[in-house]
């Protein structure tokens, strides 16, 4: 089994321990990954303003390049989502190789969790922890469930977390809100980003967590600089550093 690994462009610039985290969890597990060097944005932030001829070009670079893996795996549920959900428009309906990409990526967690199914960690986080549900992978990838729907509770971040020793989950007041990120949403709506963002860190702190974790990187990073600009104790870490069981 031969799985490609796609890191988010800003995620290889601004968190590579995240990362590298991402690659060392696949390795542990025995897993033959190649990490082709020629990858780019996959073309979200163009199609969320709109640029749909820059998001296409992106999209045909993507498939061409990830096309012949077993497996195309992602710490992030957002790009994933962006594969799955809207390269669609910029492929022939027949298209072999895209179809072949959309039935073969799978974002990390959703990875382990159901095709894997990894049942056991050797690794120790002796913190409190609250798990932050992204948008993405919460209501795109079927992650966890949504509150507003009329379903059995479940979470497969948890359910990876709870294989870590010593981990404790804190419960929060609302478990799957927005964190206001958004992509180009906080950069056209700041104020309410800001505000919303605000809100998810509280709950957290509230719940007297040392560690906010997640599946998507942007919305820790949205966090992670209004933590940051107040001088908080709180801190971000992204599931994949935890599931390795170090602070990587």
């Amino acid at each position: 089994m031969k799985i490609g690994l796609f890191i988010p462009c800003f995620m290889n610039e601004l968190y590579p321990k995240a990362s590298m985290a991402t690659l060392k969890l696949l390795e542990n597990l025995n897993f033959d990954v190649e990490y082709p060097l020629e990858q780019t944005c996959c073309g979200q932030p163009m199609s969320n303003s709109g640029c749909s001829q820059d998001a296409k070009g992106l999209a045909q670079r993507f498939v061409k390049l990830f096309k012949k893996y077993d497996y195309i795996v992602a710490p992030t549920g957002s790009c994933v989502t962006m594969v799955n959900d809207h390269y669609s428009e910029f492929f022939d309906e027949d298209d072999k190789d895209y179809k072949k990409v959309k039935t073969s990526i799978y974002e990390l967690c959703e990875f382990l969790h159901d095709v894997v199914q990894i049942d056991k960690l050797d690794v120790s986080f002796p913190h409190k922890v609250g798990v932050h549900n992204s948008c993405h992978g919460l209501r795109g990838l079927k992650l966890g469930s949504s509150s507003e729907l009329n379903v059995p509770s479940y979470s497969k971040l948890k359910n990876l977390l709870s294989l870590v020793s010593d981990i404790e989950l804190v419960p929060l007041k609302r478990d799957d809100e927005c964190c206001g990120f958004g992509g180009t949403f906080c950069v056209t709506e700041p104020d309410i980003s800001v505000a919303m963002g605000k809100d998810r860190i509280k709950d957290h702190e509230d719940a007297d967590a040392r560690y906010i974790t997640g599946a998507d990187m942007s919305c820790l990073m949205h966090m992670e600089g209004l933590i940051n600009k107040e001088n908080k104790r709180i801190e971000v870490l992204h599931i994949s550093q935890i599931l390795t069981g170090e602070l990587v």
